[in-house]
């Protein structure tokens, strides 16, 4: 089964300047912002925000 083309690919790369990036999936239709979450930087030992890069 293919997989549906709303759902994208997009990488979240950290705001603490690490170069650290998480993969995710995200529906472009319903949030066609971009993604912001807080997640775990191991780099910098500590959550931090990170965005959506394109």
């Amino acid at each position: 089964m293919a997989r549906s083309t709303a759902r994208r690919v997009v990488r979240l790369k950290s705001t603490a300047g690490t170069g650290v990036t998480y993969v995710t999936r995200k529906n472009r239709l319903n949030d066609p912002d971009r993604l912001a979450l807080r997640k775990y930087d191991p780099v910098a030992g500590q959550h931090v925000l990170f965005r959506e890069e394109r």
